[in-house]
């Protein structure tokens, strides 16, 4: 018939192709919004779970910003009804810790916010701790260390052996504070330790604020010594002993959730070279304190 074209097989094939081009290429555009979202995660799959997010925090605390990032991925999120803070951290600066603190007690009232200790929650892993509204710790969980230490070598004499001599000009007296090649001052000594003391005292206040206590209470507790769980635990610095999945179970109790929560995990990232030192460090750290609390210093 006059009226009908008929295809020939290459047009039906470059057609097939182009369609095959476009469905490939909804499917990558559609993976993509859901990776970058995170629609895939079992969070976000089941619409009518409620959820609980939990919060890495792990290592030497240097910086802040990757926990805050985390927090505020789920701070709108109106399923996700509790946080858990599973911590592991002999701790680190005093701002990063600070920073994490102020920022759980911004998320306290919208969300249940729990913490979970793992090998150790020392110094800033502690401080940040203190910040949840409760604190569950395994029996030999190693914690507290409520104190601040600054180191400053002294390479005077090493300078003399070799030849070596530094000359310094400033302005300002204090300029050149901690300078390595020359003995402190006692007026220089004064200053650094009243800055120390400073920071201590804020750390304390942090405590007793995070615990519900007084600073009077916490002070004979703040001496820099660490605890295990247990004896946290008769101190008053953690709530309750237990695991990683009592904390869970708590966090649903206390966030009024029923049936089984849909838990969200942290996303795996790939470390860089300078994370793995720097863990293997904080890793050390852990196992030679573990170390000396179970056998003594010899």
């Amino acid at each position: 018939m006059w009226g009908l074209k008929r295809k020939m097989p290459g047009q039906r094939r470059g057609k097939g192709i182009v369609v095959l081009v476009s469905i490939l290429g909804l499917i990558f555009l559609i993976s993509y919004v859901a990776g970058r979202w995170g629609l895939f995660e079992s969070s976000r799959i089941s619409l009518s779970n409620e959820k609980i997010a939990v919060i890495s925090i792990q290592g030497v605390l240097t910086s802040a910003e990757d926990t805050i990032r985390q927090f505020k991925r789920y701070e709108e999120n109106q399923d996700v009804k509790a946080l858990v803070l599973r911590i592991d951290s002999p701790g680190g600066t005093v701002v990063a810790a600070q920073e994490i603190y102020a920022e759980i007690q911004k998320l306290k009232g919208d969300k249940v916010v729990l913490a979970s200790m793992g090998n150790v929650a020392a110094s800033g892993g502690y401080y940040v701790a203190c910040a949840a509204e409760e604190i569950i710790a395994n029996p030999g969980t190693l914690t507290g260390s409520i104190g601040v230490i600054s180191e400053y070598p002294n390479i005077e004499q090493l300078m003399k052996k070799v030849g070596l001599k530094s000359e310094v000009l400033k302005a300002g007296r204090f300029k050149d504070l901690g300078n390595p090649t020359r003995e402190m001052t006692e007026e220089e000594r004064k200053v650094l330790q009243d800055l120390i003391d400073n920071i201590h005292e804020q750390f304390i206040r942090d405590v007793a604020l995070g615990r519900g206590r007084t600073v009077e209470e916490i002070e004979p507790l703040a001496d820099g010594r660490v605890f295990t769980g247990e004896q946290a635990k008769e101190q008053g610095l953690v709530d309750s002993l237990g695991n990683f999945q009592d904390a869970l179970d708590r966090a649903a109790e206390l966030a009024g959730i029923e049936g089984k929560p849909v838990i969200l995990y942290p996303e795996e990232k790939r470390k860089k070279i300078w994370e793995y030192l720097v863990q293997g460090l904080a890793e050390a750290m852990g196992s030679m304190l573990r170390s000396t609390l179970e056998h003594g210093i010899p």
